[in-house]
């Protein structure tokens, strides 16, 4: 900044200063460019477990040759209830005795009726005493075997309802209901299947503290080949990239005295033929950009070191020693 102070009145300064702030490769003076970037296996779009470093959730993939998961197929909203039809001339219910009954009476009622017209009395048109008692025994009869169809009828209904739900076999509903933790546990579950934990030595640790010096030198220095030595190559594309793109622009990313403040291991596991680490890391560094052609500082403090929280992924094949551990993610935190 105070280089672009004392030079305020230089048209060849303001032009410096004018490409530096609109620049995107200028934007984060980082190993990486500030992004998250790289491959964690079929954990590339999981976010890893949160540490005492990283409190945080790590911010996703932005540059991955992993493959996208497939989107979980979310649950359909439930049909809207139709109302319920009316009750049919002679439904399987309470209703069935009450038309049959009423039916009866009905009968009843007109055969009086019959009789009053026709000068007999109300009970004429029945016959007599005699003839009442008989059609009271046939009432009686009809009933009781209206209410023995009626029980029949419902009990193969309800055996049919039980029979057609399995007698609880069927797996419950909320197995396959999306929401709370239920389909998430599952589908992390489905997600992980082929992997195992993995048990880590204090060499692993070691040497991650080791690539984390190394690889900003080798970046600091734009040494490829030494790059391929610490990283996969993915990430090491992706710094090509980057170096490419500060090229570009006329400034190197110098980095140096990196130091490692605090770490701790998120999750290990192996996968196939390959094992995982991810560790978060908390470490100061002095990050500058400077002007290739004049070596000038464009950006950044010589003498006073930065701080950076980062979550790393290395890769190894499996079984390997710690030697043989490489950078395959940095995923950046808020």
């Amino acid at each position: 900044m105070s280089t672009w102070t004392s030079n305020a009145k230089s048209l060849p300064a303001l032009a410096l200063a004018a490409l530096i702030a609109f620049a995107p490769a200028l934007a984060e003076a980082k190993m990486g460019g500030g992004a998250s970037s790289g491959s964690r296996g079929s954990r590339s779009f999981t976010a890893p477990p949160a540490t005492t470093t990283a409190p945080r959730p790590a911010a996703p993939m932005e540059r991955s040759v992993a493959p996208q998961p497939a989107p979980q197929p979310q649950a359909q909203p439930a049909a809207p209830q139709r109302p319920a039809a009316a009750p049919a001339a002679n439904p399987a219910g309470g209703a069935f005795g009450r038309g049959l009954l009423g039916g009866l009476a009905g009968g009843l009622l007109g055969a009086g009726l019959f009789g009053l017209l026709s000068g007999n009395g109300l009970m004429g048109g029945l016959g007599g005493l005699a003839s009442i008692i008989g059609l009271l025994v046939q009432i009686a009869i009809i009933v009781v075997l209206a209410r023995l169809a009626f029980q029949w009828f419902a009990g193969r209904r309800f055996a049919g309802a039980m029979g057609g739900a399995g007698g609880g076999s069927r797996p419950s509903a909320f197995a396959f209901t999306g929401g709370g933790t239920g389909l998430g546990g599952g589908a992390a579950a489905a997600r992980h299947a082929a992997s195992e934990p993995l048990s880590l030595r204090p060499e692993d640790f070691n040497s991650f503290e080791r690539v984390l010096s190394d690889a900003q030198s080798a970046y600091s220095q734009e040494d490829i080949g030494r790059l391929h030595d610490l990283a996969t190559p993915e990430m090491v594309s992706y710094f090509s990239d980057d170096i490419r793109a500060n090229a570009r622009e006329g400034v190197i990313n110098r980095i140096s005295e990196v130091k490692l403040l605090q770490g701790d291991l998120s999750e290990a596991w192996r996968e196939g033929q390959d094992e995982y680490a991810t560790v978060a890391m908390r470490f100061a560094l002095i990050d500058l950009f400077i002007d290739r052609a004049t070596g000038k500082i464009v950006s950044g403090d010589a003498s006073q070191p930065t701080q950076s929280t980062e979550v790393w992924t290395f890769r190894r094949p499996a079984g390997e020693g710690p030697e043989a551990w490489k950078l395959s993610a940095i995923q950046q935190t808020a």
